[in-house]
C-alpha cells in the first residue's frame, strides 16, 4: 500500500505544521533523475512559502519536493523551475546564501530552540556545485561560529533542462545526526518507524550575481518584528515530521 505525505494543521502550536514521510526498502539512486521506483507515487509538497521576498510567477521560479527514508538516511526528490541560475562565488564559505541555493533544515529530535551558533539543529545549504555549509560553533573553522562544510552529512546530485526556464531535478541523501553543542558530539542516527524530526525545506533564488532575490520554504513562518527569515536561526520554525513504516 503506497502511503503519502499528509499535512496537518497544529492549532497555536509551535511547529506550525506536522506531517509524515513513508518508508522505502529501495533508496533511490542519487543521480538527478527522477526514474527510480520510489518517486513513481506519493504526493509532492509545494515550496511555496515566501521568507524573503514575493512569490514570482511559476516561469521564474517554482517548486515541489517529495520525502521518503530508510534506516540510514531521508531523501529527496525536488523539483525546481527557475528562469536563471546563478553561482557566483568560488568559495562554497563565502555568500553562500547569494547563489541559487537548496536548504535542508533538520532538528534531529524536534526540540526547537535556538540553533545558530550550535548544532542543535542544522540548516544545511546546498550549492550548486554540491558543496553544503552551515555555520559551525567555535572549533570547527575558527575560534569563534563560522561557515563550515558538511559534506560528508548530505549527497547530492541535480540535471537541468536545456533551455531556460530551466526545469532541475534534484535528488539528496540527507544522513540525520543528534543534537549537539559542538563536532564531538555529533553521532549519526539510525532511523526507525515513530522518529519525529523537525524539518524543512527551502529555495534561495537569485537572477543576478548582486545576490539573492527571494527565499522560499515549504513551512509559512510567523513574521518576527516583520523579518520571517528565521529558519537558520530557531529551529521552532520547523514542521514536525514522524517516520511512518
Amino acid at each position: 500500500m503506497n502511503h503519502y505525505i499528509a499535512l496537518t494543521l497544529i492549532a497555536a502550536a509551535t511547529p506550525v505544521l506536522a506531517w509524515q514521510a513513508p518508508h522505502t526498502d529501495s533508496p533511490p539512486l542519487i543521480d538527478g533523475i527522477d526514474s527510480d521506483s520510489v518517486w513513481q507515487a506519493g504526493e509532492w509538497r509545494p515550496i511555496d512559502k515566501p521568507m524573503v521576498g514575493t512569490l514570482p510567477a511559476a516561469d521564474d521560479f517554482s517548486a515541489r519536493y517529495k520525502l521518503r527514508w530508510d534506516e540510514r538516511n531521508l531523501y529527496l526528490l525536488v523539483e525546481i523551475t527557475d528562469d536563471v541560475l546563478i553561482d557566483s562565488t568560488p568559495n562554497p564559505l563565502e555568500r553562500y546564501w547569494e547563489d541559487d541555493t537548496l536548504e535542508v533544515f533538520v532538528d534531529a529530535d524536534a526540540s526547537g530552540g535556538d540553533h545558530l551558533e550550535n548544532h542543535n539543529a542544522l540548516a544545511y545549504h546546498i550549492a550548486l556545485d554540491g558543496n553544503v555549509v552551515d555555520i559551525a560553533p567555535p572549533g570547527r573553522a575558527d575560534a569563534k561560529a563560522a561557515p563550515a562544510l558538511f559534506n560528508e552529512h548530505l549527497d547530492s546530485a541535480w540535471s537541468r533542462s536545456a533551455s531556460a526556464p530551466f526545469k532541475l531535478i534534484w535528488e539528496l541523501r540527507v544522513s540525520i545526526y543528534t543534537p549537539g553543542s559542538g563536532d564531538a558530539n555529533l553521532q549519526r542516527l539510525s532511523l526507525s518507524p515513530g522518529h519525529q524530526l523537525g524539518f524543512m525545506v527551502g529555495y534561495c533564488d537569485s537572477d543576478s550575481s548582486d545576490g539573492r532575490e527571494n527565499l522560499y520554504t515549504d513551512v509559512e513562518i510567523a513574521p518576527i518584528n516583520g523579518d520571517r527569515n528565521r529558519g537558520y536561526i530557531d529551529a521552532d520554525t520547523f514542521a514536525t515530521l514522524t517516520l511512518i513504516k
